[in-house]
């Protein structure tokens, strides 16, 4: 059983997850790989009232102008019901298929969930940028773990993360006095640029554009 192939066709075996996430853990690059970045996509899912249905969406921006270039949605069933610390196995298989139907893959995938910020530090985005091979950010709107003092309510003021005394993320503010975003590494990025680039995507509203443009895609194909 793979973590991409997991289809919940069985329970799903937690202590063979966390192996799962520690092998893959080992294979997180948290440096830059980027290259010249001109394709961004969000990548969101949203599930049905009985939560048996997920509708997984890849909404694909221009960069740095925002612009929306292509879109694709996988619908399959729930694998598994929420379990803290294993959300990866519960959106990663659709969120996959999602990105296997654009016509190429992006530069670059932000998801609404953690990156290194976890407690095996393989969170969401580090699922997501390891099985896909491309340059991946966790933004989360809530924490999972660590702890960290308030950064100032000035837009693109951050603080530290921190766990066990290692920095695992920021607490970044996107919007001028609106709660933070819960922000780290997936894969092939640096802390300071997951910082740079989730401002660069976004401006008016607390979630990035293509996280948002992911999410309104979603919604409307689940309904």
């Amino acid at each position: 059983m793979s973590a991409r192939g997991y289809t919940g066709d069985r329970p799903l075996d937690l202590a063979w997850a966390r192996q799962e996430q520690e092998r893959l853990a080992a294979q997180v690059v948290l440096a830059d790989r980027l290259g010249r970045l001109e394709r961004v996509a969000g990548l969101d899912v949203h599930f049905s009232r009985d939560g048996r249905q997920a509708w997984a969406a890849a909404a694909v921006l221009s960069f740095p102008g925002l612009e929306p270039l292509e879109q694709a949605v996988a619908r399959g069933p729930v694998p598994m019901p929420y379990v803290p610390g294993f959300l990866s196995f519960r959106e990663a298989p659709a969120m996959l298929a999602a990105l296997a139907r654009l016509s190429r893959p992006p530069g670059l995938l932000l998801c609404d969930g953690q990156g290194m910020a976890h407690p095996r530090g393989c969170g969401l985005a580090c699922h997501l940028g390891v099985m896909s091979g491309l340059p991946c950010i966790g933004v989360a709107k809530s924490r999972l773990l660590g702890r960290h003092r308030p950064p100032s309510a000035k837009r693109g003021a951050w603080a530290p993360l921190l766990h066990q005394d290692q920095l695992i993320g920021a607490v970044l503010r996107t919007v001028d006095g609106v709660r933070p975003l819960y922000v780290s590494p997936g894969h092939l990025v640096s802390l300071p640029t997951a910082i740079a680039l989730t401002l660069a995507c976004g401006g008016r509203f607390r979630l990035p554009e293509p996280l948002r443009a992911a999410h309104r895609l979603a919604a409307a194909a689940a309904r």
